[in-house]
């Protein structure tokens, strides 16, 4: 019996960790499809001046699967690093450790702000939380408190969705606010996630996905990028015709026995044929995405700060937050030279996404003012645009997503799975899990296991993000 045929569409963690974990276990003849020149997706890298930058602060989490981390040290060794965590969040104008730490708060916490978040862990103790309700806010006022909320989560929330807190969905508190109740917040102080540590590669956070691609490729899976999947046509007695197209519109097509799709679930609705029901259409239109503007600063100095990331809820400064990528790994080169990254939530074609390389830096460097932040003429700015970095959980969005589900569900040997396949507010490490945990659906004659599939998907579902 000839070996299946799946084709991988994108080439992020999900994909790639798919590419490789396939030919690992010798279950398929693989391919992956790549539109850009880069692999990673959002969570890609690039290098600017002998540093390495990526799309936003990102880091792996300790709370990666035993088997997925034992893969990637594997495949990085020396360069991966275990590193302690140092962010910084501004908090009614005062500076505190994150992730948290007892002693930080006692000392620096607003006091105002420590006595209301005091009084309202009293009121619930004496009267109880009461109804969570269905909202972003009521699941979070129930759980954390007004004070809490209203000057942390609140702005927060409306700079990073764009959305009024009582607009959102509660299933956004669930699947983003990791620390989500009083009783989170003391354990984590008691006992921080990994210890307050983080993993993170040489050359960018990035290198994840290309390494699970070389090491997939020596496996035999084809990595091809600078093509996208333009139409897939589903074949009479299964199977699909998938019609590739370049940047140079160039086409050809490519046979596949089974999809595996990690792309955004509204853009595979839309080059399905036979065509799309007109509801599925609908509900895909109704699913949105928050975008982000990334503005990186060259600086003349060999070191910003000592932080890896500061964090700003406060609504008087435009960005969520900054990083600086030479801390992450701890690289002392280039001197004389580093680059921050400073991240900008929009709405694709609003003023901040028009804005020209030279706006933008003299935004950024206004907020850093503001925030109080050591301020460097850069010697260069440079920006990047990502149409779908975040998804918004809006009231009643389940529905609509429900419905391309169901309707893709029902289409034989195609799977969606991934960050944005799933519409899903997930980490680095979700995905490669998503990615592994598929392969284990698949036996070695090519069959796909939809029962322990949907075992997985419950599993999917208690994911929570870490920050």
């Amino acid at each position: 019996m000839s070996e299946v045929h799946i084709v991988v569409l994108g080439g992020g963690p999900a994909g790639c960790g798919a590419a490789y974990q396939l030919r690992k276990e010798g279950k398929a003849k693989v391919t992956l499809i790549e539109q850009t020149q880069m692999l990673g997706g959002n969570s890609g890298s690039f290098e600017v001046d002998g540093q390495y930058l990526d799309f936003g602060s990102h880091r792996l989490h300790a709370a990666c699967d035993p088997e997925i981390l034992r893969d990637i040290k594997q495949m990085l060794g020396d360069d991966l690093a275990h590193r302690d965590r140092h962010g910084r969040i501004r908090l009614r104008d005062k500076w505190l450790h994150f992730p948290l730490k007892t002693t930080d708060l006692m000392m620096r916490l607003d006091k105002p702000f420590a006595f209301g978040a005091a009084w309202d862990v009293l009121k619930r103790t004496l009267f109880g939380k009461g109804d969570e309700g269905t909202t972003f806010a009521s699941v979070l006022k129930a759980n954390l408190g007004q004070t809490i909320c209203e000057h942390f989560y609140f702005p927060y929330s409306r700079k990073l969705w764009g959305h009024e807190p009582d607009k959102l969905s509660g299933i956004q508190a669930h699947k983003r606010v990791s620390a989500g109740s009083i009783s989170k917040i003391i354990k984590r102080l008691a006992k921080p996630p990994g210890a307050g540590k983080f993993y993170y590669p040489r050359k960018g956070f990035g290198q994840i996905s290309e390494v699970y691609a070389q090491e997939g490729e020596k496996l035999g899976a084809k990595i091809k990028m600078g093509w996208s999947a333009n139409k897939v046509v589903q074949l009479q007695g299964g199977g699909f015709d998938i019609e590739l197209v370049n940047k140079a519109g160039d086409k050809e097509n490519l046979k596949a026995d089974q999809i595996w799709s990690t792309i955004p679930v509204t853009i595979l609705s839309k080059m399905i044929e036979p065509s799309v029901p007109q509801e599925v259409l609908t509900a895909a239109e109704k699913i949105t995405y928050r975008s982000m503007v990334l503005v990186y600063l060259s600086l003349p100095v060999d070191q910003w700060t000592t932080t890896d990331a500061h964090y700003f809820p406060e609504k008087d400064i435009h960005m969520t937050r900054i990083s600086e990528p030479k801390n992450y790994f701890g690289l002392q080169e280039p001197k004389g030279q580093t680059i921050v990254c400073a991240e900008i939530p929009c709405e694709r074609g609003d003023a901040i996404w028009n804005m020209s390389d030279e706006e933008l830096g003299h935004l950024i460097l206004q907020d850093m003012a503001t925030a109080d932040l050591p301020i460097h003429e850069p010697s260069k700015v440079f920006s990047k645009r990502l149409p779908q970095a975040y998804p918004i959980y809006t009231m009643g969005y389940e529905n609509d997503l429900n419905a391309m589900d169901n309707w893709i569900d029902a289409i034989p040997n195609l799977l969606i799975y991934g960050r944005q396949g799933f519409f899903a507010h997930d980490n680095t490490h979700h995905a490669l899990y998503m990615a592994y945990s598929a392969v284990n659906c698949l036996d070695s004659e090519g069959n796909f296991d939809h029962n322990r599939w949907l075992e997985y998907r419950d599993i999917f579902a208690t994911h929570v993000v870490e920050d």
